[in-house]
């Protein structure tokens, strides 16, 4: 019996492949909510990443975070969605990373956490879908789930 562990490019290969069988935008948020494991698995932040960070101001450190966000099209996000999504062009990769962004950001700024936990989840992602309309129910679903985790 084999017991050893998956390599990090048979991981990585995996969630992408995952990401493929939706349609460019769904994938988009599917591996923009795989970020931080699609970057642990490629040993980022490194070492001397985490030292730097530790050294900045909270404001700093938010400019940075928001930065990252704004530049995410740019950066490792586009490469995954790209082998996902190979006949896609650029562009369309592009647009997709930064309105699964944006996506993400709405339902964020739309949690209140006012009543019953889970129905201001429902609230804040339905409220962010009244500007995104173009996901599938899975997406929303996920999103959903992600808003819960991290507000819990």
């Amino acid at each position: 019996m084999d017991t050893s562990q998956p390599s990090a490019e048979d991981e990585i290969s995996a969630i992408i492949a995952s990401a493929a069988k939706q349609p460019l935008l769904d994938a988009a948020y599917a591996l923009w909510r795989q970020r931080y494991r699609l970057g642990t698995i490629e040993g980022r932040p490194t070492a001397e990443e985490i030292r730097i960070n530790r050294t900045l101001t909270p404001e700093q450190f938010s400019a940075k975070y928001r930065s990252e966000r704004d530049h995410a099209h740019e950066g490792p996000m586009f490469g995954y969605l790209k082998r996902a999504h190979p006949r896609a062009d650029d562009q369309a990769i592009g647009e997709a990373i930064i309105t699964a962004v944006k996506f993400e950001d709405a339902y964020n700024k739309h949690f209140d956490w006012n009543g019953d936990f889970w129905d201001c989840v429902v609230r804040a992602v339905a409220q962010a879908a009244r500007k995104y309309p173009f996901y599938l129910e899975t997406t929303y679903r996920d999103a959903r789930n992600d808003l819960a985790y991290y507000m819990k």
